[in-house]
């Protein structure tokens, strides 16, 4: 099973773009044969389309157009809607006659058909329109200027649903981030390529439900690209991950699964370890053991008798269990006293695959040379905090780009990384290799014990013969995918057992998949 994508199968929907890269694959679509004024009115045709879709009703339709373009598209939006007795005006950010190229063109015409164009005073929206942001685009690299500033708060403010052309106008389509006052998009159609932007991050929420169209560019264009600077990043599948899984032979038995050993529980924190082993044994993991504090021993043996729970209380006593196992997860409920650090330093001497979350991750933070003992594959799952202080930076200054935070740490650690967030992202050990991102999950995950459970299907995965990256990203797809099976009962609320609940269905194919 690879997640490595055929090169005769590489098509805009599989891979995120950055902006510049996209300028690219424009350039090189207007170079095959395709004008830029062409590509401006697929655009608008394909906004326009998906507006009467959601807004069968829409009307009136007030159009924001800044001055590149990505104003271009929204003059040609207002000229679709005029050629269909639509009222429809355009409220103009920019000098319209100041405009130059394709979106001169693009503003002629609507003023051709007798639409309105008038400059934006500060006028609000009427709540019964439907908004359409034609602002700034991918174009945007700086804060938001304060007339354009004015106009998102007036368009946020007044209610109204808000369909964004690209990206909405205020969000960096690379990282992200808000660049001050974001548009607050219902829905957001982008064009040649999917914008990573709007899949991590602020994107998650400003972004709206996102539709893709690549305006019939040619295949043989997206192989043109040179991945030159930015990662390649390729969006995750659960269902098509999934296909490939494979089924299990008739005559299986549970040494051909592998065994994985959490070690973490320490004192008020047994829960942590035992979400863990428990979502190792529902991912299908052959054989599931704990190393815990003694006096942990019978609430786990209660609670989940499947899994062989022993209690450790100096090195000594872990050394013949971490010799039986696969694969070991070290963090979940660890806790960084004296034991924690010896039982960590002790897994860390052996070749063993590790999973490292939580306080493993504090205490390599701390001290780095842990990991140099270490002569096996690693698989490291921060939470932003915790990615954070592996950088030693602030959370803010890592979130201002977390794709190349998440490579950073991979860099530094020598690791394959999970970092968690809105738009998870996993970047592989192999610096030659894709980044993927996970843009599964809801806000439910918001809670304790999620990432204990994240880590236990992860090891399961590997303790079954998945290589490093292709474990963690299967992992992220179920785990995501089970906990959006949980929230159909409701966001709030949700624990992370329940989500264990879920990953049987999700793995074995009978649970709904997005």
């Amino acid at each position: 099973m690879s997640l490595t994508t055929p090169s005769e199968s590489i098509i805009a929907e599989q891979l995120l773009y950055t902006a510049s890269q996209v300028r690219e694959l424009d350039r090189l679509a207007i170079a095959g044969g395709i004008s830029g004024f062409d590509l401006m009115h697929r655009a608008a045709l394909a906004a326009f389309r998906e507006l009467q879709q959601r807004w069968p009703d829409c009307s009136p339709i007030e159009i924001f157009c800044g001055g590149g373009n990505n104003g271009g598209d929204g003059y040609l939006i207002a000229v679709l809607a005029a050629e269909h007795g639509l009222p429809v005006r355009v409220w103009a950010l920019a000098d319209p006659l100041a405009l130059s190229g394709d979106a001169a063109l693009a503003m002629q015409a609507a003023v051709d058909v007798g639409v309105t164009v008038q400059a934006w005073t500060g006028a609000s929206p009427d709540p019964q329109a439907i908004v359409v942001d034609a602002m700034l685009g991918t174009g945007l690299t700086g804060a938001v200027r304060e007339k354009y500033a004015q106009a998102i708060a007036a368009i946020n403010d007044s209610g109204a649903p808000v369909l964004a052309i690209d990206v909405p106008s205020g969000l960096c389509s690379d990282t992200g981030n808000r660049l001050g006052l974001t548009i607050r998009a219902s829905l957001t159609v982008s064009f040649i390529g999917r914008k990573r932007g709007l899949y991590t991050l602020d994107g998650v929420d400003c972004g709206g439900v996102k539709v893709f169209d690549s305006l019939a560019v040619p295949r043989d264009v997206y192989s043109q690209l040179k991945q030159s600077g930015a990662a390649k990043i390729e969006q995750l599948s659960c269902t098509s991950m999934l296909a490939r899984w494979g089924v299990r032979p008739r005559n299986s038995h549970k040494g051909m699964f592998g065994h994985v050993l959490v070690i973490g529980g320490d004192t008020g924190m047994a829960g942590a370890a035992l979400l863990a082993a428990t979502a190792a044994a529902r991912s299908g993991a052959g054989l599931i053991s704990c190393a815990t504090r003694p006096e942990h021993v019978a609430a786990f043996i209660s609670a989940r008798p499947e899994i062989m729970v022993h209690g450790v209380s100096v090195v000594a006593d872990i050394l013949p269990l971490l010799a039986k196992a696969s694969v070991l997860v070290l963090g979940p409920g660890l806790g960084q006293s004296a034991w924690g650090h010896d039982l960590l330093n002790a897994a860390l001497n052996s070749d063993k695959p590790v999973v490292l979350d939580a306080d493993a991750l504090n205490m390599i933070a701390a001290e780095p040379k842990l990991l140099q003992s270490h002569r096996g594959p690693r698989i490291l799952t921060p939470h932003p905090g915790e990615a954070a202080r592996l950088l030693a930076c602030s959370t803010a200054e890592l979130q201002k780009d977390r794709f190349a935070s998440a490579l950073a740490i991979r860099d530094k650690y020598q690791a394959t990384v999970l970092l968690k967030g809105a738009g998870t992202l996993i970047a592989a050990a192999s610096p030659e290799s894709s980044m993927y991102l996970n843009s599964g999950g809801n806000a439910g995950m918001a809670t304790g014990g999620m990432g204990d459970v994240l880590a236990g299907v992860i090891a399961a995965f590997v303790a079954q013969g998945c290589e490093p990256t292709l474990a963690t990203c299967l992992a992220a797809a179920v785990h995501s995918a089970a906990a959006d099976c949980a929230a159909e009962r409701g966001e709030r609320g949700m624990l992370a057992s329940d989500v264990i609940d879920n990953l049987r269905g999700v793995i074995n194919g009978y649970a709904a998949l997005s």
